[in-house]
């Protein structure tokens, strides 16, 4: 698919600047961009959640900073990515002041961009024909895989030009609904998870 990437609608420092709240729901219809040796693959945000810091039980910042949760207290506008179940990376963007802790997980996106690369990526000696599209990025760990997301990349900057998030899609308010957010114990009733209505890309498991 031809994609006309404009760097200059790249979100800036700015936006990233305000609470996980506040930027949560914007994510949704903007780009994520990755570049490997050259290979674009984009798709755009579907589905976040936010964790705010010591107010969210749920967050890894709530009990403060540590070596794991670092990214989260630093300059905002950077990937938090973390390992989790001993399976899966999962990636988040950094938002408010420097040691608020707060961010924001990406659960959901919607591939159009160098999709048989994250088919690969995905399903690897599998049959990639057996996948349906709507399976690649539907879930955080999920899109860790398909875009290739480890450890290496955590802290990376988002206002550079190898991860990063474009302006893209105009999102009418109304086709954006809340939920409790997906498999956690704590802070467990509170609606900050963000998803495109009736997107097939919202992960399956998504509380409804």
């Amino acid at each position: 698919m031809e994609l006309n990437l404009k760097l200059s609608d790249k979100l800036n420092r700015h936006f990233y600047s305000r609470s996980a709240l506040e930027v949560a729901p914007e994510l949704l219809g903007k780009l994520f961009v990755r570049i490997i040796d050259g290979e674009i693959l984009a798709g755009i945000i579907v589905e976040v959640e936010a964790y705010l810091n010591q107010s969210d039980m749920a967050s890894h910042s709530y009990n403060g900073l540590t070596k794991r949760n670092a990214v989260m207290f630093g300059e905002c506008g950077h990937l938090y990515v973390y390992f989790t179940y001993g399976m899966y990376y999962c990636c988040n963007v950094v938002t408010g002041a420097r040691n608020d802790g707060q961010a924001v997980l990406i659960r959901g996106i919607e591939p159009l961009k160098g999709i048989d690369i994250m088919l690969r990526n995905r399903f690897a000696e599998k049959n990639p024909k057996a996948a349906l599209l709507k399976n690649i990025t539907n879930g955080p760990g999920k899109i860790c895989l398909a875009f290739d997301i480890d450890k290496h990349e955590n802290g990376t900057d988002l206002t550079a030009n190898r991860i990063f998030i474009l302006d893209y899609k105009n999102i009418d308010k109304n086709s954006i609904l809340s939920s409790t957010r997906v498999g956690i114990k704590k802070s467990a009733d509170l609606p900050w998870r963000f998803y495109l209505k009736d997107n097939p890309h919202v992960s399956k498991n998504s509380k409804r």
